[in-house]
């Protein structure tokens, strides 16, 4: 028994040494043993020479998604907030923009409503909709997705990125209700049971490097590009969800 242990400590230390790996007790943290973040800002106060700001590492992640998908971006299409991204990716392909607001006091908004019970919203009027970061402010979120279900049109598309290993910003605008984290599976159920399996396609972005750089407020142009585009499943930061409603018009 203690052979066999001491020869698995032995290949253990090997195989750490082949892999890059520092041995336990080794490993240099540098800039980052800190139990400060660098900072608090999701990178935005981390701007590169030439950026007036930084570009955080989910953003990195959400802007590829609505570029693979930005042919789903057509016809009449909501987007939360504001409609940058609808105009980013949808182009000429746009028909109407309407931007969704919680209250009334974004002076862009074309639609004031809560998606947990929105019925000033008719039934299927929406191509798209465009749902990037929001889902987990609102506490009864499978009440919102039906929501979502309801307006869109038959055949149309719910673009939904939602975060999983995040910071909490408690102070800021969104603290007070800041309720949740997603998983894949969390993410593939709760659509998957009002949109059904077969119209859903969900993927997760990230890895425990990207993770550790966006928890620490670094901005994405801070990681190189096979940095930032390794994927591993056990580290989401961003999971990304396009939702077809079933169904077409007669």
């Amino acid at each position: 028994m203690r052979l066999r242990k001491r020869a698995w400590r032995s290949y253990a230390q090997l195989r750490r040494r082949l892999l890059g790996i520092p041995q336990p007790g080794s490993v240099n943290f540098g800039d980052l043993r800190r139990i400060e973040p660098v900072g608090r800002h999701f990178g935005l106060d981390r701007a590169l020479p030439g950026a007036e700001r930084g570009l955080p590492v989910d953003r990195h992640y959400i802007e590829r998604f609505l570029a693979d998908q930005a042919g789903d971006i057509r016809g009449r299409v909501l987007e939360i907030g504001d409609d940058a991204y609808t105009r980013r990716y949808g182009g000429e392909r746009l028909t109407q923009r309407d931007i969704l607001n919680i209250t009334p006091d974004n002076p862009q908004a074309t639609i004031v409503a809560d998606l947990v019970d929105a019925p000033q919203i008719a039934d299927a009027i929406f191509d798209c909709v465009i749902l990037t970061q929001t889902l987990h402010l609102i506490y009864d979120a499978q009440s919102a997705v039906r929501t979502l279900h309801r307006i869109l049109k038959p055949d149309g598309v719910l673009l939904m990125t939602v975060p999983g290993i995040t910071l909490v910003p408690t102070t800021s605008v969104w603290g007070h209700t800041w309720y949740w984290a997603f998983t894949e599976l969390a993410v593939r159920r709760m659509l998957g049971e009002v949109f059904g399996a077969p119209q859903l396609e969900v993927d997760t972005y990230g890895n425990v490097l990207a993770a550790v750089a966006f928890l620490h407020g670094l901005a994405a142009g801070e990681l190189a590009a096979d940095e930032l585009e390794a994927t591993d499943p056990d580290y989401p930061l961003v999971i990304t969800a396009r939702a077809r409603k079933g169904g077409a018009w007669s």
